[in-house]
């Protein structure tokens, strides 16, 4: 993704996802990565080392990113009229056989198709960039498929009322997703691996520092800033009200 439009910042920092947005700064270590996921064991869902056994909890998962690990459970519909949502909340259609493969749109698509903001735009169109961003965000940083170039329009569903997606527990979704691409990655037949591995990467950095690269950046809150290099922000302000939005 590329720089979120100013106008959508302070939307991004009120749902929690501008920490997200600063993760495409992170290059991720693709040995280490093949490293760890060598090193981790389905049967117990942990990292085996000589030293012993560990793995990514929800209390490294919130450290780490700034994600809410408590809430509503992240979950949607799996079948919909896709176009008429996309069309609806993202003021944007994809072509059903071409940039919508089913229940899942081409990140590409998205990221050249997003609804473009004028200078003064409506609320409306404020919402709809700010969800197609945000979906760009779960597809290619939070929670990757192992393709890598797809999203899962279910996630649309989530981002309609905003004031209401800060409330879903993103960071516990996106563990159990980090959780189960590991798994599905010590197949030896199995060449390519979902979910975020920026997550795994920045929890071995602060985890194993003899490993980490150098940094000049105090560790602070959300941990992943220091290698990111993204700006520090508060997630614990409460900075979006809970009343339902009448759009």
């Amino acid at each position: 993704m590329s720089e979120p439009h100013p106008l959508i910042v302070p939307i991004l920092e009120k749902v929690g996802f501008f920490g997200i947005a600063n993760l495409r700064h992170l290059k991720v270590d693709h040995t280490l990565i093949t490293t760890l996921v060598e090193r981790w064991r389905p049967e117990t869902h942990t990292f085996h080392f000589p030293t012993g056994e560990c793995t990514i909890t929800l209390e490294d998962v919130a450290l780490q990113l700034g994600l809410r690990v408590d809430g509503l459970p992240v979950t949607g519909p799996k079948l919909c009229n896709w176009e008429d949502m996309c069309s609806t909340y993202l003021e944007i259609v994809p072509v059903k056989g071409e940039s919508l493969i089913g229940s899942m749109i081409k990140l590409k698509w998205l990221r050249e198709n997003m609804l473009e903001l004028p200078e003064e735009p409506s609320q409306e169109q404020l919402h709809a960039h700010c969800r197609a961003y945000i979906l760009g965000l779960i597809g290619g940083v939070l929670m990757l498929d192992k393709t890598g170039n797809k999203v899962h329009l279910m996630y649309l569903s989530l981002l309609i009322n905003l004031r209401r997606t800060r409330r879903y527990s993103w960071g516990s979704a996106c563990l159990v997703m980090l959780y189960r691409e590991m798994c599905r990655a010590t197949n030896v037949s199995s060449k390519t691996m979902g979910g975020c591995a920026s997550l795994l990467q920045s929890w071995a950095w602060h985890r194993m520092p003899y490993i980490a690269h150098i940094s000049r950046i105090p560790s602070t809150f959300p941990l992943v800033c220091k290698w990111s290099g993204g700006r520090v922000l508060n997630f614990l302000h409460p900075m979006v009200d809970d009343e339902p939005n009448p759009s």
